[in-house]
């Protein structure tokens, strides 16, 4: 398999300082309480970490916004190459990729987490992101658990389950829908900026309904 985890500028190192590297025991973050209460909501949690396929790499934001969300960008572009090779191994549904951001604000995942989607759906990587001490309302009403951190959760879609997620962003589920990974270089049709990287994942937003 192909792969360019350099698509973010390299200009840009050192934005995004490495705090830990991959575990799955974090010592910098106490997930620990977190997972627990996680797995009511998610059943995949669980077996994924008893088996110990769920990972964490913790950053820290350490410099200007532009260049620390090019890194993350990379990071989470590198997360998505570790888990698409996993993906097809025994028990693979259950990899669990996270890449942890500390020190910044929600803004500084935005154009990453939407880029890394667009980029990685029509190869069965599904991307999330969660954002520090903020409460979120799960599909069937219950709260879900504030993460402690801010991260950004990188693992395999699940074809007749995520599609429905995303029912904002209909061709993102088309593409989740149809996934097959077939080994493609995802970023062959892009230039190896961030910048031009970013202003094409503007161009994938869905159109602002009209007000009535």
């Amino acid at each position: 398999m192909t792969t360019h985890t350099d698509a973010a500028s390299r200009l840009t190192a050192g934005a995004l300082r490495l705090v830990e590297a991959r575990t799955t025991q974090p010592r910098s973050v106490d997930f620990s309480g977190y997972v627990r209460q996680m797995t009511a909501h998610c059943p995949y949690l669980a077996p994924s970490v008893e088996r110990g396929l769920t990972g964490w790499t913790v950053y820290e934001a350490a410099g200007e916004a532009d260049a620390v969300e090019a890194e993350l960008f990379w990071a989470g572009s590198r997360a998505a190459e570790w888990v698409r090779p996993l993906a097809s191994r025994l028990h693979g549904a259950l990899v669990c990729e996270n890449v942890v951001l500390l020190g910044g604000g929600r803004d500084l995942t935005g154009w990453p987490h939407w880029a890394l989607k667009n980029l990685y759906a029509p190869v069965g990587v599904m991307f999330g992101k969660f954002h520090a001490g903020e409460e979120e309302v799960a599909q069937d009403g219950r709260s879900i658990p504030a993460a402690p951190v801010s991260f950004i959760p990188v693992r395999p879609a699940v074809r007749r389950r995520d599609p429905r997620f995303l029912h904002d962003t209909p061709d993102l589920a088309d593409a989740l829908a149809v996934a097959s990974d077939d080994g493609r270089d995802v970023f062959e049709h892009l230039p190896h900026d961030w910048k031009a990287v970013r202003a094409w994942s503007r161009t994938k937003l869905p159109p602002v309904p009209r007000k009535q």
